[in-house]
């Protein structure tokens, strides 16, 4: 019968999947395999993380997430975890499994002021530990979370394991993707158009792109849920129209002279009108795309334009976007 967590829904609290059987849950930790484990880590382990561990050695809650007062690489008010190490040796991530403290903090640099007690979605680029530091290695640690992408920055999390368990909430808590939608549709509607951009589209007078990059930046970010640009249909529309506005305003010489000048135009402008970021490859598949089918060619005074055909086909296609 449980002592610590006796009012806590343990029944509920372990999400079953093929991931946490194989990666994750041990056999049920014997008191000899305790002791094992706590010397070769050199550490008593929390009252509470045994009394757990007693429902299922290792595995992966229902409930992932734990809120924080501060940002982290993350979130900006929590982190999430992908697992709970179990007590043992034989699964990945256990205690001091392949991937289990030890590992993280030979092979990774994580500090040696306690033991890495769950992994978290980066895949080793931060960690939630045990932290030792104040009681010492036979005291009850506080759990910290540990960011080895900004140099191993510690944040507090909580004063025991019991308090973190018992903190836990479900991601659905963080779902923020209706109102960043709704944010995003605001922006492709009312927001203003980069610098470069907007003398991009006054420079050409064939169409009025404002109101067609807008339409069909609105029906692509409905289709994705997000305003993102990647390997899609509708993204490289946006692509072809970012190239054409360039080819006509700035007479493009190279393939990178486009490249060096495409993040400033929507992903990264200074305009509200901006994905926040861009992936190059999509952006460098497409251009290698279209130069090989022919449809981007070079003039005889060596610029980068549309074929005749490929232009008259976006003209047709950018007008359904009137």
């Amino acid at each position: 019968m449980p002592k610590i967590f006796h009012d806590f829904d343990l029944a509920n609290f372990w999400s079953d999947s093929d991931c946490a059987r194989e990666s994750y849950v041990e056999g049920m930790p014997t008191a000899k395999l305790i002791a094992s484990i706590e010397k070769e880590l050199g550490v008593r382990l929390p009252t509470s993380y045994l009394e757990l561990m007693d429902t299922q050695n290792g595995g992966i809650p229902r409930d992932c997430c734990f809120p924080t007062k501060v940002p982290t690489s993350w979130a900006q008010n929590h982190v999430a975890i992908s697992g709970i190490s179990g007590i043992g040796r034989k699964k990945l991530h256990s205690l001091c499994g392949g991937l289990g403290s030890k590992f993280m903090q030979d092979e990774w640099g994580y500090p040696d002021t306690g033991i890495c007690i769950c992994d978290c979605p980066s895949a080793g680029h931060d960690m939630i530990m045990l932290d030792f530091r104040k009681c010492g290695s036979q005291g009850e640690p506080e759990v910290v979370h540990v960011d080895q992408e900004r140099d191993y920055q510690i944040t507090f999390l909580a004063k025991s394991f019991e308090t973190f368990i018992r903190g836990l909430v479900n991601e659905s808590v963080y779902d923020t993707s209706a109102s960043d939608l709704k944010n995003d549709l605001a922006k492709i509607d009312k927001g203003s158009f980069s610098t470069p951009l907007a003398r991009l589209i006054s420079g050409c007078s064939e169409l009025d792109f404002g109101p067609i990059l807008r339409n069909v930046c609105r029906k692509l970010t409905m289709d994705k849920g997000c305003f993102a640009l990647d390997a899609d249909e509708l993204s490289r529309l946006v692509y072809d129209i970012q190239f054409y506005l360039s080819s006509v305003s700035n007479r493009l010489k190279s393939k990178a002279a486009f490249l060096e000048e495409y993040p400033t135009i929507i992903a990264l402008g200074d305009g509200e009108f901006c994905t926040g970021g861009y992936a190059l490859d999509f952006v460098d598949d497409w251009l290698i795309d279209r130069l090989s089918r022919g449809e981007i060619i070079s003039t005889p005074a060596g610029l980068l334009v549309f074929s005749n055909e490929f232009l008259r086909a976006l003209r047709r296609k950018l007008r359904e976007f009137e």
